[in-house]
């Protein structure tokens, strides 16, 4: 690598940036482009399969350098991320056309693999679980969360093997290493299941980490939470208010499997393919929401142990068992439900945008009718969801007012608010509007003073707007009142006072309406943001809801019967029993029960 002394102040400050991230690869924001130099570069051309090119190629020492467009960089970071690399993500946190010198930059977010938000490689039927664990030397401090969803939960374990247990079934990418972790532990958390390995050496002292953790009791769940909220928040550089209240959980309410029986079970992942078909869960699947997917495969990961609980969930699905047509009236309600976890999710950390709040708002208005049809048969044992599965109507009522329907996914170009939500913006998008006809009015009063049929009035970006005249029209021009601007072959392009004024209003009305949607839209999204609470707790109701509905279509599809639970006896009695994977492969005709 070349002497300090031979960069650029640029290139100090990229290695000065560097230096803090030496795991990740640097994207480097230089105006339209995200750089990477030295052997950032070299690993990502290779990669990514981008053109190595180098910096001061001329010198004796040249930089190796490649670099992929800003808007199109979330493809490859999302290539980056899914082979187990880091990326950090560093912007230009000052305005080039008003800072004198060097422009200041800085990591705005360093995104791992447990750390995914916008990736199309996060499946919208899975968790995404960034896990942490630490040890005592008796015992292990373990948590994980999701932060696309903002799950947060946290158990005590025995030993090693409960570590890989519950990695295995979290399926764990990214594992958060606190202090005294044995090399055998982590040997096998690499080699068996394939996990990174990141570090997080303190825990912040932080006011809203302390109101996430304060209902736990556990020094070990305690300090291990911390420590996961505290990379967090050094990694993703903003709001965490989506992540709910740590919640303690223990293995042992739940069938206690080991990572090898889960594996042979195929439980929701296929030996043979690694993918979901031809798994448990590939067969009892029918949920029509991504979160409802999600918590099925939690639930198949996780198979209760305790009888009430298992015949409150019987019940529940029994009576949409009987409930044919209110089921199919279900199903086509959580079919317009979208992803309210990660909505609330993007809503907190301010990546959402239009669409995703008219997704949310059409989802809210799923909620009467779901509600409506569980009130319909209920006989009590849906009381306790019921309680959960209220509409958000205020918030319905503020999207269906603020936000346009064909919103676009940016939200610094305009067109995002209604007409008719703020008076000002109203009175800008005239001006814009009008802006059109005072134009053409302009052009056909110019063309009938001069006589000039083909005079046009027209705009570029560098020139502004300007009266386009062959230059076989020229003496036919009133001297003194055309100021040129731009002389071409062929035309003169000039401008006039009245075309001057015209500029200035609709110019500023443009620049001044997309900056005040923009302020608009924030706003929206602020209000939005106090409610998240509200939809993480519809959200987990409407899951529960989408699985259950799931296990009674599929319980009709296949004739499962309900077991009888007697809690008196050790006896397991099973007739005509069937596997259902294999009967779901062989046919229903083919296979013969035992």
């Amino acid at each position: 690598m070349p002497q300090k002394t031979k960069n650029t102040p640029m290139m100090e400050q990229y290695l000065s940036i560097k230096a803090q991230y030496k795991d990740a690869f640097l994207f480097y924001r230089l105006g339209d482009f995200y750089e990477l130099f030295y052997e950032d570069a070299i690993n990502a051309a290779q990669i990514l399969e981008l053109t190595l090119t180098s910096r001061n190629r001329n010198a004796d020492d040249p930089i190796p350098m490649c670099g992929v467009p800003y808007h199109a960089a979330q493809g490859y970071i999302d290539t980056l991320i899914e082979q187990g690399y880091k990326v950090a993500i560093c912007e230009q946190v000052e305005d080039p056309k008003t800072t004198k010198g060097m422009v200041k930059r800085e990591v705005v977010q360093l995104v791992t693999p447990g750390t995914v938000m916008n990736s199309k490689g996060l499946e919208a039927k899975d968790n995404n679980y960034l896990t942490a664990v630490l040890t005592d030397g008796n015992q292990f401090g373990f948590a994980y969360v999701d932060l696309s969803t903002g799950e947060l939960k946290t158990a005590v374990l025995a030993d090693e093997e409960g570590v890989l247990n519950e990695a295995s079934a979290l399926q764990t990418k990214e594992m958060v290493l606190g202090s005294g972790i044995p090399e055998s532990l982590k040997e096998n958390l690499s080699l068996r299941l394939n996990i990174i390995f990141s570090t997080q050496e303190t825990v912040e002292e932080n006011a809203e980490f302390s109101f996430l953790t304060n209902e736990l009791i556990n020094p070990l769940e305690i300090e291990i939470t911390g420590k996961l909220l505290s990379y967090l928040s050094v990694t993703q550089k903003r709001s965490l208010s989506h992540i709910q209240k740590a919640v303690e959980y223990q293995p042992d309410h739940f069938l206690k499997m080991d990572h090898y029986s889960k594996f042979n079970l195929e439980l929701s992942q296929s030996i043979r393919t690694g993918q979901k078909k031809g798994t448990l869960l590939w067969l009892l699947d029918e949920t029509k929401t991504a979160m409802g997917g999600r918590l099925l495969k939690q639930w198949l990961d996780r198979p209760l142990i305790q009888e009430r609980q298992i015949k409150a969930r019987q019940e529940m699905v029994q009576s949409l068992l009987n409930a044919y047509f209110e089921r199919l009236d279900l199903q086509a309600a959580l079919t317009n439900v979208y992803d309210l976890e990660r909505l609330a999710g993007r809503v907190a950390f301010g990546s959402v945008n239009g669409r995703d709040l008219i997704q949310l708002r059409t989802s809210l208005e799923q909620v009467p009718t779901i509600r409506q049809l569980i009130v319909g048969i209920n006989q009590g044992e849906w009381d306790d969801l019921l309680v959960d599965l209220n509409p958000v109507e205020d918030l319905v009522a503020l999207i269906a007012t603020a936000i346009n329907e064909e919103a676009p996914l940016q939200i610094t170009e305009g067109n995002v608010i209604k007409d008719g939500y703020n008076d000002q913006l109203d009175e800008y998008r005239d001006a814009m509007r009008n802006g059109k006809q005072w134009l053409a009015e302009l052009e056909a009063k110019e063309r009938q003073e001069t006589g000039i049929k083909n005079l046009k009035i027209g705009y570029n970006r560098v020139f502004g707007y300007f009266i386009e005249i062959t230059k076989s029209n020229l003496a036919n021009l009133e001297e003194g009142k055309y100021e040129r601007k731009q002389t071409l072959a062929n035309a003169e392009r000039f401008i006039t006072p009245e075309l001057k004024e015209l500029e200035r209003l609709i110019l500023e009305a443009e620049e001044k309406s997309v900056e005040l949607e923009y302020q608009l839209f924030l706003a929206v999204r602020e209000q939005v943001k106090t409610n998240i609470d509200r939809l993480q707790t519809l959200a987990k109701t409407i899951s529960a809801v989408d699985v259950l509905q799931s296990f009674a279509t599929i319980s009709e599809r296949y004739q499962y019967v309900r077991p009888t639970l007697r809690s008196n006896t050790k006896n397991l009695a099973i007739v005509e029993g069937r596997h259902p994977v294999v009967e779901k492969v062989l046919g229903h005709q083919e296979y013969i029960p035992n």
